[in-house]
């Protein structure tokens, strides 16, 4: 009877720690959560993208859905778009949905580097008009409590990257 008490204390102990235990995604999305707040910053590409290339870039990160997504809003200076992209956890991974200026919407998933700091998407597939391109790969680095980086690729037709690295400050 002893050695079923102690048995069944250690798999409830067992499952009390795994429970606790928060899964990969899950540590990336409160790395993520931790960018809430408004931030702005100057955009580099490369190529060099004449129309945002040096402009300046506004970016609000929002916790929505009782804490179930996050919304990432992007707006430039003198651009009339506005792409939103909704980032969230989905069973043991973490996801990022695009929803692009150029009609599609691109999801891509979510890993957590290392040392804690980035947070790298890569592609996993897209919907809508393709005609213009996608984007295709997304990294988010957090430097301190108020300064972030985030880096796009944008793939044009043909097959052609255009990365473009946001310098980003938190303004609130």
């Amino acid at each position: 009877m002893r050695f079923l008490r102690c048995a069944v204390a250690m798999f409830l102990l067992t499952m009390s720690i795994a429970a606790l235990a928060q899964s990969d995604a899950q540590k990336s999305f409160t790395k993520l959560k931790s960018l809430a707040g408004t931030w702005d910053g100057v955009v580099t590409t490369n190529p060099p993208a004449p129309d945002i290339d040096g402009k300046a870039m506004h970016v609000t990160l929002r916790v929505t859905s009782m804490g179930n997504a996050i919304m990432h809003e992007m707006t430039g200076a003198g651009r009339p778009d506005d792409p939103i992209t909704m980032l969230y956890t989905d069973g043991d991974r973490l996801l990022l949905t695009h929803y692009c200026d150029a009609g599609n919407r691109p999801r891509m998933a979510g890993k957590l580097s290392p040392d804690g700091k980035t947070v790298e998407f890569d592609f996993l597939d897209v919907t809508g008009n393709l005609q213009y391109g996608h984007m295709q790969h997304a990294v988010f680095t957090a430097i301190d409590d108020n300064h972030h980086t985030e880096e796009w690729t944008y793939m044009e037709p043909g097959d052609k990257p255009v990365r473009a690295r946001l310098e980003l400050q938190r303004v609130k």
